[in-house]
């Protein structure tokens, strides 16, 4: 009985398992043009799929490229702006008067001017000088000395101004970042930030408040600081107000930029000290001898000042002496 069940077993089996034979060696054919046909699909949908990507990759890179030349022409534009409005006012003793930081106006400085060389031809023709010497120097002190100053003062401040701004952009983009706008940002380096940086800055929000935009209120800045740096600040305000983007990450990078460009500078300045100390050395030795000859002899000096030929001799020793120290002037600075 035991055997039988088996036997029976065995036999069920192999059917089974020939049924299962005849029915795979009939449908193997389908089987395999299913799955061709599947493959195919696969391979047909991952094409589209890459088609896609490569057309959206190209939308992209075409969008981008879209970005990048409005931002190229936005850039021309205000260079080209700046630098017409540069070459407008460079040359203006009222800027130059700003940019010193001087309430006074320009007719308010010629009057002071001609005060002084008024005062200092006095002084000379008094002490006993010549009158064509007399009128030297007051023309020295009346219109060269009151302009060197102005210079002097605009370029103290300029300094003062670089070495602070970088800060106030610092606390602009820590603003920023905060969640404050702009605007606000703007008005707190005016109401707390430091001279001339928190003067210009509230040039900047005065300028808001009559109606100017932001961009065009930070492009006037650069009338009163007539940096590079400034001109940077207000190109990537006026690029962000018309492309967009990350504000706070690009006045990151531009106060990283401008102390780079500081420590520079100052590199520059050590490595060029020698030659600006040869220089001086060099412009200064011919008149420390004159004046040295003068103490000794003074009969021998003076010959130069009372003889025509003397007169002529000291003109071309000027002139050359002038060419000299422009030549050596261009060789030890660089602009950064």
């Amino acid at each position: 009985m035991f055997g039988l069940d088996i036997t029976i077993v065995a036999i069920f089996a192999l059917a089974a398992l020939s049924t299962a034979g005849l029915a795979y060696g009939v449908l193997f054919s389908r089987i395999e043009a299913e799955k061709k046909t599947e493959s195919r699909f696969r391979r047909v949908q991952s094409a589209e799929t890459d088609q896609n990507k490569a057309k959206a990759a190209r939308d992209r890179m075409q969008e981008l490229s879209k970005r990048r030349k409005s931002v190229q022409e936005s850039l021309k534009d205000l260079e080209k702006k700046q630098q017409e409005q540069t070459r407008r006012i460079a040359t203006t003793l009222k800027a130059k008067l700003m940019q010193a930081g001087l309430s006074i106006t320009p007719a308010k400085f010629y009057v002071f001017s001609a005060i002084f060389g008024l005062f200092a031809f006095v002084l000379t023709l008094v002490a006993g000088a010549g009158l064509l010497i007399s009128l030297g120097v007051a023309f020295i002190m009346g219109a060269g000395l009151p302009r060197w100053l102005v210079g002097f003062l605009v370029k103290r401040r300029m300094n003062k101004f670089l070495e602070e701004f970088p800060n106030s952009l610092d606390v602009m983009v820590r603003s920023i970042k905060s969640g404050l706008p702009l605007t606000d940002a703007l008005r707190l380096i005016a109401a707390e930030g430091q001279e001339p940086v928190k003067t210009e800055f509230r040039k900047v929000v005065e300028s808001q408040q009559v109606g100017l935009s932001v961009p065009e209120a930070c492009a006037r800045m650069f009338t009163n600081i007539p940096l590079q740096e400034v001109n940077f600040f207000s190109i990537v305000i006026a690029i962000q107000s018309q492309a967009g983007g990350n504000l706070s990450e690009a006045l990151g990078n531009l106060s990283r930029v401008l102390r780079e460009r500081r420590k520079m500078r100052a590199k520059v300045n050590a490595l060029s000290m020698e030659a600006k100390a040869s220089a001086a050395i060099i412009g200064a030795l011919p008149f420390i001898v004159a004046f040295l000859v003068y103490l000794t002899s003074p009969d021998y000096i003076m010959i130069l000042f009372q003889d025509p030929r003397g007169h002529l001799i000291l003109g071309i020793s000027g002139f050359w002496m002038s060419i000299g120290i422009l030549v050596m002037r261009n060789m030890i600075n660089f602009d950064i």
